[in-house]
């Protein structure tokens, strides 16, 4: 019976090929869902984006908030998985829209 170090020294090169590799692809697969992430939240944030400028263009003043534009402009954004922050300082100007994961 070969002991572990024999093992170790008869198959180092491959054991570190074949660590590396799967690191990389562990790797590999972490940048991906905090890219998907990143993605989900910037649609999320351009959806609302569009929603206000839609409004802008057909009523002539910004959304009053949030709730007005999921009424009336079925804009949807998971509520169980982000936050929406719509602040609007004037009904002329643009309102500044935040969306953060719970």
């Amino acid at each position: 019976m070969k002991n572990v170090f024999n093992i170790i020294k008869e198959y180092g090169l491959a054991l570190c090929f074949f660590f590396a590799v799967t690191g990389f692809v562990f790797f590999g697969l972490y940048q991906a869902k905090a890219a998907q992430h990143e993605e989900a939240l910037r649609i999320a944030r351009e959806s609302i984006m569009r929603g206000a400028i839609r409004c802008y263009a057909l009523e002539g003043v910004y959304p009053p908030s949030y709730d007005y534009l999921r009424e009336n402009y079925g804009i949807q954004v998971d509520e169980e998985k982000y936050t929406v922050f719509y602040d609007i300082f004037a009904s002329n100007m643009m309102p500044d829209v935040t969306v953060i994961e719970k």
